[in-house]
């Protein structure tokens, strides 16, 4: 049985809602990021593991600094070193900005480091793992200058693009999958978004417009697995073969609130018929980074109270708070911002104490100035803004014209 272990979008780099170390100048949200990809190589090193696919999104950045790169290259030392296989798949966020740079992953492969593959580019690869070979199609990110001529995109708008870029890439799939040895393993190993996949994090970090490919195309039953990564969220289809998303390894922001996040563990049998090799995958949670929104009405005769005692209620301990308050202009200015600061002491990282305040609505009544209106339509715009109810509003209606009636006859 040979055990997969696949993971992606790790984004080593990523500094929001952190505090720079002034010792080090680093974030401490690089021990987050650390920490997470800690746990997936003491499992893989634990459990026998025979192949680790990374399926791309090293980094935050397409130039990541000296510090990200060693920690990430510790971290592969320490598989490859113990004869665990690893498989490296360049992501959008790990392409240059220039076709003739280097991506951030690049140097493994330029070093040769023993028992890590990388792919920069749509290939074939076949690897042997200590309890036999697996076929790895891999398709890494791709720019249109890597599969078009400038002939091919002459006056074609985006889509027009993407929509060119899509029928190549299926195109390569379908003679990829076609080209496989029936007898053994086989993965599409991407990074890339499939046309039902569900949309997260990454919206945010997006760098450059997405492609689609149809899930029908990389759901080809040739694989055994579809291994994927650049969609945040945890997902899969499983039909006709297993479609997998781990999604991202740790938390980024707010999108990401209330989501497991982990690593997939396959197991594939190498002896087994083409249909029947997959054996099981399985989610692995790990310990991530908790975001934390609390929604507060805090419209009452003590408001500072009311959200101090909705924070105690909630875990906010070693998680990124947010705090959403819904208040009355009157009862704004009774807010001690301060106080509620103090009781997030155990948070981690504070994010917002955002305030929704409701303001009287005055609109009606000032998109008509004010000499161009009778006294009985200002008090029927009045009544309207007020959102009294119909059956009340006709009767001061009537009362306010009796009395203006009246009014009138005595001068």
């Amino acid at each position: 049985m040979i055990r997969i272990l696949h993971f992606a979008d790790l984004h080593l780099g990523v500094e929001t809602y952190g505090r720079i170390d002034p010792a080090t100048g680093l974030s401490s949200r690089l021990g987050d990021f650390l920490a997470a990809l800690d746990q997936v190589v003491n499992y893989a090193l634990s459990n026998d593991v025979d192949l680790v696919l990374f399926c791309g999104d090293a980094y935050r950045s397409r130039d990541p600094s000296q510090t990200y790169q060693r920690e990430f290259a510790k971290r592969i030392r320490r598989l490859s070193g113990n004869d665990t296989r690893v498989f490296l798949l360049a992501g959008n966020h790990d392409l240059p900005n220039a076709l003739g740079r280097a991506t951030s992953v690049e140097i493994f492969d330029t070093l040769t480091i023993e028992n890590v593959t990388v792919a920069n580019v749509p290939q074939s690869h076949r690897l042997e793992t200590s309890k036999g070979t697996i076929q790895i199609v891999a398709l890494p990110w791709i720019r249109y200058g890597r599969l078009l001529s400038r002939e091919d995109t002459k006056n074609l708008s985006l889509d027009q693009l993407n929509k060119k870029i899509e029928d190549v890439l299926t195109n390569w799939i379908n003679a990829q999958a076609a080209a496989l040895n029936l007898h053994l393993p086989a993965i599409l190993a991407g990074h890339l978004a499939h046309s039902d996949a569900i949309v997260g994090s990454e919206r945010i970090m997006m760098v450059g417009r997405d492609y689609f490919l149809l899930r029908s195309t990389i759901a080809n039953p040739a694989f055994d697995y579809v291994a994927l990564g650049h969609m945040h969220k945890q997902q899969t289809i499983d039909h006709p073969v297993p479609v997998v998303y781990p999604g991202s390894l740790q938390t980024i922001d707010f999108g990401d609130e209330d989501q497991e996040k982990g690593f997939y563990v396959v197991e594939l049998d190498e002896n087994a018929a083409r249909g029947k090799r997959l054996k099981s995958y399985e989610f692995h949670p790990v310990e991530a980074r908790r975001f934390l929104t609390i929604d507060i009405d805090a419209d009452t005769d003590n408001p500072t109270e009311t959200v101090l005692q909705a924070i105690a209620k909630k875990d906010v301990k070693d998680a990124i708070v947010r705090l959403q308050i819904k208040v009355s202009a009157a009862k704004e200015g009774l807010l001690q911002e301060n106080e509620i600061r103090k009781s997030l002491k155990e948070a981690y990282f504070i994010a917002a104490i955002n305030k929704e305040v409701d303001r009287e609505h005055r609109s009606r009544l000032e998109s008509y100035p004010a000499e161009g209106l009778t006294p009985l339509q200002a008090l029927k715009l009045y009544l309207e803004s007020k959102k009294t109810p119909k059956d009340r509003t006709q009767v001061l209606l009537e009362y306010g014209e009796k009395l203006m009636q009246q009014c009138s006859a005595a001068e």
